[in-house]
């Protein structure tokens, strides 16, 4: 082998080894610091149980013949959540919130469509959605959409979580907060 060929290849290996150094010991991703974490579509979102990925989001008047009340729209979010714990992770879809900011009177967030508000669940109205209450197996990942009534004319949202601890008390310990920022556009 010639002396140039030999230098192609050593200097194209440093550069294989250089690029794959600058990755560093974290995946690419979003992790919390100081308690908080913010993302855009397409992060992911690292959270002590599980990483979560808000894939994409629209705004219809009608999700599969729901319909929402006088006054609002249906806001769809489409997501991956991924197990990362050591056991099976106990999962309900009102672990996400969808927040926008308003100035009307109404309140500025919403539990997913399959919460009653008082703390019951509804039946969901299409396969694609997530259900109310499911397990996720260890190293399980999932696709599913989260459906939220929303006020007309809104078109900045956020998607946010919490850790919870078990601590023994009725409300667990709060860990670190996860958000992910986008707009939405009418389908």
């Amino acid at each position: 082998m010639n002396m140039k060929k030999w230098a192609s290849l050593l200097l194209a290996a440093v550069l294989v080894l250089a690029l794959t150094a600058c990755g560093g010991g974290k995946d690419k991703g979003v992790y919390a610091e100081d308690g908080y974490a913010e993302g855009r579509l397409g992060d992911v979102m690292h959270t002590y149980f599980m990483d979560f990925t808000v894939n994409s989001a629209y705004l219809t008047s009608d999700y599969n013949g729901y319909t929402p009340a006088e006054g609002n729209q249906l806001l769809v979010v489409n997501m991956t959540i991924k197990n990362t714990d050591s056991s099976t992770l106990p999962m309900w879809d009102d672990d996400f919130q969808g927040q926008w900011s308003s100035s009307q009177e109404t309140e500025e967030f919403a539990y997913p469509i399959t919460e009653d508000g008082e703390g019951g669940e509804l039946p969901t109205v299409s396969d694609a959605q997530f259900p109310a209450v499911y397990d996720l197996a260890v190293d399980e990942e999932r696709t599913g959409e989260l459906v939220f009534e929303v006020p007309e004319g809104e078109k900045d949202f956020s998607i946010s979580t919490m850790e919870l601890f078990d601590d023994g008390s009725l409300e667990g310990e709060e860990g670190d907060t996860f958000f992910v920022f986008f707009s939405a556009e009418a389908k």
